[in-house]
């Protein structure tokens, strides 16, 4: 089985250097280099394992998507706090399952989208149906099923897609 040729793994070996990079503290020109060619070694040695490359064709969108992701993660992390030390007053916390359908089909997107909402405190990617056609959340405050459909579609589906699509 040959690999299909094509580009190689950029953002791949980026971030093996800086993960090399973080785990080790240190930003020493010999650390560099060995995160530099360790990266490189397991890039080529893991091309048997991605049949399909990525297409990713505005890269300069990662940058407002990584912002709006942070900026949730703390949102989600100040209303599960918020939650978990008992300051909600008299509502009803109600967690629940909402199934949204998608319409974006690329598996790189599909995947960056499992790893925001797993990362995203409160919610919990659960699954996606055989056709790819509806995802399925478990959201631990559950108020308003249509306004996580809308969330989920509007700030992270449609910006997945401008990237991967």
């Amino acid at each position: 089985m040959k690999p299909t040729p094509g580009r190689w793994p950029i953002a791949l070996t980026c971030v093996l250097v800086v993960m090399w990079l973080l785990l080790n503290q240190t930003l020493a020109l010999g650390h560099l280099l060995i995160g530099i060619v360790l990266a490189v070694l397991l890039a080529w040695a893991t091309r048997y394992l991605r049949p399909l490359q990525p297409r990713i064709s505005r890269p300069w969108l990662f940058v407002p998507l990584l912002f709006m992701v942070l900026a949730d993660i703390v949102r989600s992390n100040i209303g599960v706090a918020r939650i978990v030390l008992g300051l909600v007053g008299e509502r009803k916390v109600r967690s629940g399952f909402v199934r949204i359908p998608l319409d974006m089909r690329d598996p790189h997107a599909l995947a960056v989208l499992a790893g925001i909402v797993t990362s995203t405190p409160g919610t919990v990617w659960v699954g996606v149906d055989e056709g790819g056609k509806r995802l399925t959340l478990h959201v631990l405050d559950l108020r308003d099923e249509s306004e996580w459909v809308r969330w989920i579609k509007q700030r992270y589906e449609r910006l997945l897609m401008r990237i991967f699509e």
